[in-house]
C-alpha cells in the first residue's frame, strides 16, 4: 500500500553545484551515498514529510547520465513510499501496468525499489520504495 510521497528525484550533473540552491532555501543534505549498481550518487535533503533526492551519474552508461544527455538537468521521477513493494509490484502487473525491472531491487538507504514505466503513469517515471528499518525515509 502507498503511504505517501517519499521523494522527488532530480537529475543533476554535480551534487556539489546543485545542492547550493537547495541549501540557500534552508534545506540541509542529510546523506550522500553511491548506489554502484545504478551508477549514481544520491544526496537526500529532507523537507517537510518528504525529501528532495539529487541524482548525479557516476558512469556514462547509467540511466541518469542518459537522462541528462537527452533532457538535461531536471525532475527525473516521483517516488512513492510503499509498505510492501513486492505486493505493489504484483498488483500493478496483474492490472496490466508496465514496470521497468523484472522484480524490486536494492536502492539507496537500504531500500527496495521498483520503477513504473512512464507509459503506465501518465508520462511520469514513478518509483516505489520500501525502506528497511534504519533506512533514510523521511
Amino acid at each position: 500500500m502507498i503511504a505517501g510521497v517519499d521523494h522527488i528525484g532530480i537529475a543533476v550533473h554535480s551534487i556539489e553545484e546543485a545542492r547550493r540552491f537547495w541549501e540557500d532555501l534552508g534545506l540541509e543534505v542529510a546523506a550522500i551515498e553511491e548506489v554502484a549498481e545504478e551508477g549514481v550518487r544520491v544526496a537526500m535533503l529532507p523537507v517537510g514529510g518528504t525529501r528532495i533526492e539529487l541524482l548525479e551519474p557516476t558512469r556514462e552508461d547509467s540511466a541518469i547520465a542518459r537522462f541528462l544527455a537527452t533532457r538535461g538537468p531536471g525532475i527525473h521521477h516521483v517516488c512513492m513510499a510503499s509498505d510492501d513493494v513486492d505486493d505493489d509490484d504484483a498488483s500493478l502487473r496483474a492490472k496490466g501496468h508496465r514496470l521497468i525491472r523484472d522484480a524490486p531491487s536494492p536502492g539507496a538507504g537500504g531500500s527496495r525499489v521498483q520503477f513504473i514505466h512512464p507509459k503506465s503513469a501518465g508520462g511520469v517515471l514513478v518509483e516505489l520504495a520500501e525502506h528497511a528499518a534504519g533506512g533514510h525515509a523521511p
